[in-house]
């Protein structure tokens, strides 16, 4: 069982809002911010490289600390400054050739699919949508007929930011291994989420982020890279983070993952990035996945209960994401009424979705952690 009180009690943020925006980010724990402010503190007092000097050891661990959190090992990580550069270190690391297929799925991340097309017109490779099943995740049947020997690339997310699904990131896995495929999965939801385990996905790739639900430092993320993968892979570009300078007109690559590193970053973001991790792991990845699982049942009940509210979520497994609109009520002014009771939602829009074609209606987006409380909960659905 979670202690809710403590962990609410190590959340100062708590005592301020009612906090249903952890799939943008969420509140961070004090051992997070006291982590970070200490190392800030240090910089200031002897110097930043001399503070992470000081540093070396912790910052070395980290990668351990990311390692455990995901199932993988430590030299399969690499620490970027967000999610979204640590999907493009792995995608634009692939080398593609002409004529090689990539799919993906319906629901993809905006950021994501412009990617796509950019591959598309720089590279010449065909992005194919794999179809949605009955429950609007993709469709295990349609990714089956459509893979094959000229597939270079199966990338999907495993939780979109905006309907509330889980896609069976496992079982595509296994099609994409079966296939040859190299497999990417976009974690930037599930990470600290859900209980995320690297070999039983079956990715080569997996990008995450610190600060929505793992609950650390914004301008944070890491990369996973399969060992086996990594050769199949050519970073983007390159510095003496990433290789050596061997000679004149040479260079190595680093033999690990962190060859998708630059030289500089936030010494004090990737400790608070780790002690998010260590948070985390330490409350229990499973005891985690349950609360919010069942935070965001009780809240899609109670919502539908409200007159005029209709749950716009999709998928036979569901998230913490909860998505909504209100037949009488803009959603922009739902949110902003919201925000001045402080209680903070999300405006879920975006310009083009593969699933819904040009112009989607905009949706209240309200995601659950797991120090939010049954009371909470009631206090957004008497707001409504």
């Amino acid at each position: 069982m979670l202690d809710i009180a403590r962990v609410r009690a190590e959340t100062p943020g708590c005592a301020e809002v009612v906090h249903f925006n952890n799939a943008g980010a969420a509140l961070q724990p004090r051992p997070v911010l006291e982590t970070v402010r200490d190392h800030l503190d240090l910089e200031a007092r002897i110097g930043g490289y001399e503070a992470a000097d000081a540093a070396a050891d912790r910052l070395a661990e980290s990668y351990g600390s990311l390692a455990r959190l995901v199932g993988a090992e430590a030299d399969e990580i690499a620490i970027t400054d967000s999610a979204t550069r640590a999907w493009d270190m792995a995608f634009y690391g692939m080398r593609f050739r002409p004529g090689d297929r990539v799919l993906t799925t319906a629901s993809e991340y905006g950021s994501n699919a412009i990617a796509f097309l950019h591959a598309a017109r720089d590279r010449g490779v065909t992005v194919e949508v794999v179809a949605d099943d009955e429950h609007g995740q993709i469709s295990l049947d349609a990714l089956a007929a459509t893979l094959g020997d000229d597939v270079r690339l199966v990338a999907i997310n495993h939780i979109p930011t905006h309907d509330g699904l889980i896609n069976p990131v496992a079982e595509v896995g296994r099609l994409a291994r079966a296939a040859g495929a190299l497999y990417l999965v976009d974690a930037c939801q599930s990470v600290g989420h859900l209980a995320i385990d690297v070999d039983e996905i079956g990715c080569d790739m997996l990008s995450a982020t610190g600060r929505k639900f793992l609950r650390g430092p914004r301008g944070t993320g890491f990369l996973y890279v399969r060992r086996s993968a990594l050769d199949r892979l050519a970073p983007t570009f390159l510095d003496q983070r990433s290789a050596e300078w061997t000679g004149p007109e040479s260079y190595e690559l680093r033999g690990d993952a962190r060859r998708f590193e630059c030289f500089e970053r936030s010494p004090a973001g990737q400790l608070g990035l780790a002690a998010a991790a260590d948070y985390a792991m330490a409350i229990g990845l499973d005891a985690i996945e349950r609360r919010v699982t069942e935070l965001g049942a009780l809240l899609r009940t109670a919502l539908a209960e409200v007159p005029g509210v209709t749950v716009r979520d999709r998928g036979a497994r569901r998230s913490g994401i909860v998505t909504f609109t209100h037949g009488d009520r803009d959603p922009a002014e739902i949110a902003s009424s919201l925000a001045a009771r402080r209680i903070n939602v999300r405006l879920s829009a975006q310009s083009y979705r593969y699933d819904e074609g040009a112009a989607p209606a905009p949706r209240v987006r309200a995601s659950v952690h797991y120090y939010n409380t049954e009371e909470e909960i009631s206090q957004l659905i008497g707001a409504l």
